[in-house]
């Protein structure tokens, strides 16, 4: 790892855990908060949650693991142009995404919707209440025990009631400060990761076409640079080709303005950064771009038809699976009913049938359902 910059996350000076444990031996206190979530249920369990396209559906699409994994790729690159801390960015891309529910934000959106009464549903919240509470492997504590800086990467955005109950996590929020460079980093290593892949993994869906992402500047750009240096490419290699200099681009884009924007704020240590506007960020010309290429995705892809037929059957699933968990928590296994509880309106009740419910895999999720819905022959 690079020297450290006075502004970066430090392991030596974090401000520690929930509850106190002793230091790593071999290791910093970031790369065990890595190697917790690399062990955890949750984190295996991501192989089987889809990113766009429902898990059965094909084996080269992404996941959000495969997701999660390029997210972490593309952070440390990042962090190590900045002289940021790459194994705290490692860790928030690799956890950043452990509440997220089956079937994508179709789930996501159905769970929310299930859960409008009783406070609502929201991955990044889910995230963290997975490594503070759902996880359990250890035997002092629930959850991971991870340092604040890690935690405070995995929330991205909150409410303000929702923040006024997250002890030190939620401060930023109330005080309107930033987190740290390197959760900023996070979450735009998470943008350039599922833009650019949703365009690989449309493509080879067949749902939208190299004609189509040609009004597209970005890629018409890179597209362009392609065909002239390679004009005998076949469309696989073009393809791949095109968007692995997209994400250079922008990598590179980003890592130039970032350090602008941190030259210009005269920052010298981490307490400056919250003090600031968001510092790691795209050109404004780049940022255009991007979102160019997110209003297309929007459109053509994640509005597709084929895309809003797996959607309606994913939110057709959660909704009902909720709905009989509700009725019934004694269909649930036995460590959701004792979380629940015995009051059915106490909003602990429906906590608990969203955990097992945001925990459940796609095909999980199409299974439980099975089982709770259809009869075969064999079971009358």
């Amino acid at each position: 790892m690079t020297s450290l910059a006075s502004y970066a996350a430090n392991p030596a000076q974090s401000r520690g855990r929930k509850h106190p444990e002793s230091d790593p031996q071999g290791r910093n206190q970031f790369q065990r908060d890595k190697d917790r979530i690399i062990h955890s249920s949750a984190f295996r369990r991501l192989e089987y949650k889809t990113q766009v396209f429902v898990n059965h559906e094909g084996d080269l699409f992404r996941t959000r693991l495969t997701h999660s994994i390029e997210v972490a790729q593309i952070g440390r690159a990042i962090a190590r142009n900045l002289s940021l801390h790459e194994d705290l960015v490692e860790g928030i891309a690799l956890a950043h995404d452990l509440g997220h529910t089956p079937f994508g934000h179709a789930g996501q959106d159905a769970l929310n919707e299930c859960m409008h009464a009783f406070g609502g549903f929201e991955h990044n919240l889910q995230s963290l209440r997975v490594v503070d509470l759902l996880e359990q492997r250890y035997a002092e504590f629930d959850g991971l025990n991870l340092t604040f800086e890690l935690r405070e990467g995995i929330l991205k955005h909150c409410s303000m009631n929702n923040a006024r109950l997250l002890g030190d996590v939620g401060e930023r929020f109330i005080n309107k400060e930033q987190p740290s460079l390197e959760a900023q980093l996070t979450n735009l290593a998470d943008e350039i990761a599922y833009n650019n892949h949703d365009v690989d993994d449309g493509l080879r869906s067949g749902l939208i076409t190299l004609e189509q992402l040609e009004q597209v500047t970005l890629f018409a750009d890179n597209l362009q640079k392609v065909r002239v240096q390679y004009p005998n490419l076949n469309d696989r290699r073009l393809i791949h080709e095109t968007v692995r200099r997209m994400i250079n681009a922008l990598v590179v884009d980003l890592c130039e303005q970032s350090s602008r924007n941190i030259v210009n704020a005269g920052l010298t240590k981490i307490d400056d950064v919250r003090q600031q506007s968001m510092l790691i960020s795209f050109s404004p010309e780049m940022r255009e771009q991007q979102t160019e290429l997110k209003r297309f995705l929007r459109t053509n892809l994640y509005q597709h038809y084929r895309v809003n037929r797996m959607s309606f059957k994913a939110q057709r699933i959660v909704r009902d699976l909720f709905g009989v968990f509700m009725q019934n928590v004694k269909l649930m296994p036995e460590e959701y009913q004792q979380r629940a509880g015995k009051d059915p309106d106490a909003i602990e009740h429906a906590r608990a049938v969203a955990d097992y419910i945001a925990g459940m895999t796609d095909r999980y999720a199409i299974r439980e359902y099975q089982r709770l819905f259809t009869v075969s022959d064999r079971e009358l």
